[in-house]
């Protein structure tokens, strides 16, 4: 470079610092502005913490239910709503442990076999082994509830059950849609089953519409919840496939049908929270 260049590049260098844009200069340990920023970054520190904001991924612990900066529930909030999941997935298993579901198999594979309705009885015992190959699975899994985004991300959707209000986010509403679709799936298998067998139209007269839990673990929805969305989907594939006229579902190109999504939404009903 010519003297005459690097001259100017240093008189360059040198105009910058001095107007405190210092990218190519370092101070030394003892300038008395090091000890200003100190302090300045100090002050910024205490505020933050005394607003709650805190150094962590989800905030301080006296946050409660509002969002950090990176839109996630504070601590508080979603230790309370791990413990209230866990404790509802515990009542759900033991309840599933030491209720009658072996009677009530019992009750309707007897009933079914003395109907001679072969197609309904294979139809329940399909159902039978995926509610037992599902429990197999939820049982030997190791949930981490701290690795489910469920538990930190905020709510933001609204819908109504039972004559209340209630608020879930994206992780619960794809849960209501898994019921309404498993539903639908275990509806067109026992519909299509009755009209082999010759038999009335009657979806309530199932094992799979009474239990109405397939697909569910305790987590996210309360169960009569589940079970509701879970029955919605199962009446409309029954009577889909019994009258062979699908007015709630279409053929997909797998050749497998699909709920319309606009039942769907009108099933689950949810208010995107503003």
């Amino acid at each position: 470079m010519p003297v005459q260049r690097q001259q100017a590049e240093r008189d360059r260098v040198e105009r910058l610092g001095n107007r405190g844009n210092e990218p190519y200069r370092v101070r030394s340990a003892t300038d008395p502005r090091n000890r200003a920023d100190r302090e300045a970054a100090a002050r910024q520190l205490q505020q933050r913490q005394a607003s709650g904001q805190g150094t962590g991924d989800f905030g301080d612990n006296r946050r409660d239910d509002r969002r950090n900066d990176q839109g996630r529930l504070g601590r508080d909030a979603q230790e309370r709503r791990i413990r209230e999941e866990r404790e509802r997935a515990d009542r759900f298993r033991q309840q599933h442990q030491r209720d009658s579901r072996n009677q009530w198999e019992d009750r309707y594979a007897r009933q079914l076999r003395e109907q001679r309705r072969n197609s309904q009885y294979r139809y329940q015992q399909q159902y039978y082994d995926r509610l037992r190959q599902q429990q197999l699975r939820f049982v030997s899994s190791n949930y981490n509830y701290y690795n489910d985004p469920y538990y930190y991300t905020p709510a933001s959707y609204r819908y109504s059950y039972g004559g209340r209000s209630y608020q879930t986010n994206r992780y619960g509403r794809d849960l209501m849609n898994q019921a309404v679709n498993y539903g639908y799936q275990e509806g067109l298998r026992a519909g299509r089953a009755d009209r082999d067998d010759g038999w009335r139209s009657d979806y309530r007269n199932s094992y799979a519409y009474e239990d109405a839990s397939y697909g569910y673990n305790g987590y996210y929805l309360d169960q009569d919840q589940y079970n509701y969305y879970f029955r919605q989907g199962f009446q409309r594939g029954y009577e889909d496939s019994y009258r062979n006229d699908y007015r709630y579902g279409r053929r997909g190109n797998d050749g497998n049908y699909a709920i319309l999504a606009g039942v769907l939404a009108a099933i689950v009903a949810l208010q995107v929270i503003h």
